[in-house]
């Protein structure tokens, strides 16, 4: 890896920081108290991102999205990662699974989505099942040549906004030495579609306004048409297109707490007690020290990861390292600033006591630190045979 970014990755990161420091910071405090984006803020959020040109900057070239490489879209994550969840969900970076479109499919969902026109939603988890993605229950069977598809996904984020939804859900069972073996199928869903119902999730302290949904299958009958990529080849897909989302999570993380960390470093040197600036003391120096060590060991274990996916190399630990570290860093970190800034850390008419609670989240989704835990050991140990 070449340590420090050329001028090309620093106008990146630095052209979106702009962006979210004049597009996202001056609503997030009406996003904080009313708890939603109003359509014409998303509205606007969206043709800027657009006229930017970063919408689906994810997507190659090919499909007329940006064509950055890993590492480069892991720096437009990280400084998004500043602003609210709620807001820069409008900087739109669709689902690559999207990638595994074919025929008919491309014009319908992929090309609309990379363009800006339709926007998508993931939906894996359910009430029983969340990192144990075999135990779902959501389940699609063959009927007169079609698939029905019933049951219920939770923890739905952008649902609520999604013209499409993209579902994994069972579709057969092996018999295995260790039990039976879930086969899982992904089908586009469009919004409205019959049988089809998407309906307010739970409130949620952690990134208010960014919200998630429950999404109901009562006998929605789907032709064969809205599979993507392969009857029963779900996992395939999802291990394919969706390897290194958990990098998001990270860089994401990353960019926050730098957000934390100049919070903190500015209070520091211009709060007084005892007759001179609090970050002169042992006490607080010493806090801040660590944090920007920890920012910073995130950051290089984040973009290292990424490279290695740009050089073609296996990348699984090194993501769940990055993810791992990262999420439990910013919890770190914002408690840390909270307790720099004292009793007023607490209270909401500073933006500490939001980031404190908005961190707590990104341990659990997209793999929990447990799993990441889990993955990481797996790997050390599978070349030793254990």
């Amino acid at each position: 890896m070449q340590y420090g970014l050329n001028e090309e990755q620093e106008m990146i990161a630095q052209t979106v920081r702009s962006f979210v420091e004049r597009e996202i910071y001056p609503h997030e405090e009406e996003v904080e108290r009313s708890g939603t984006v109003r359509p014409e803020l998303a509205e606007a959020i969206r043709q800027k991102t657009i006229a930017l040109g970063f919408w689906a900057c994810n997507f190659p070239e090919e499909v007329g999205g940006a064509g950055l490489s890993h590492l480069e879209f892991a720096l437009v994550e990280r400084e998004l990662g500043r602003g609210s969840m709620a807001l820069t969900h409008f900087f739109g970076r669709p689902q690559n699974i999207l990638m595994a479109c074919r025929g008919e499919q491309r014009e319908r969902y992929l090309l609309p989505a990379v363009r800006g026109e339709r926007m998508d939603a993931l939906a894996m988890t359910e009430p029983g099942a969340g990192s144990d993605i075999r135990s779902m229950r959501c389940a699609a069977r063959r009927v007169g040549g079609d698939w029905v598809l019933n049951g219920t996904k939770h923890f739905i984020s952008g649902a609520d906004h999604a013209d499409f939804v993209i579902v994994f859900a069972a579709t057969g069972e092996d018999a295995t030495a260790h039990g039976p073996k879930k086969r899982i199928t992904a089908f586009l869903v469009d919004r409205g579609h019959p049988g089809f119902t998407i309906r307010p999730g739970y409130r949620s302290v952690s990134h208010r306004g960014y919200n998630n949904m429950v999404l109901e299958f009562d006998d929605c009958r789907l032709p064969d048409s809205q599979v993507l990529g392969e009857v029963d080849g779900g996992f395939e897909v999802m291990n394919t297109w969706l390897y290194a989302t958990r990098i998001t999570v990270a860089a994401m993380c990353v960019g926050r707490a730098r957000r934390v960390f100049d919070t903190a470093l500015a209070y520091a040197a211009q709060r007084e007690q005892f007759g001179q600036k609090i970050g002169r003391f042992q006490g607080v120096s010493f806090q801040l020290a660590d944090m920007i060590t920890w920012i910073d060991a995130a950051d290089y274990l984040t973009l290292a990861a990424a490279d290695r996916l740009d050089r073609g190399l296996n990348a699984n630990r090194e993501i769940a390292s990055a993810k791992l570290y990262a999420s439990e860093m910013l919890a770190r970190v914002t408690d840390a600033a909270l307790q720099i800034h004292g009793g007023m850390g607490l209270m909401d008419d500073l933006p500490l006591e939001r980031w404190w609670r908005d961190a707590r989240v990104e341990r659990i989704w997209d793999g929990t630190s447990e799993i990441q835990r889990h993955i990481i050991g797996r790997e050390l140990l599978r070349p030793l045979g254990a």
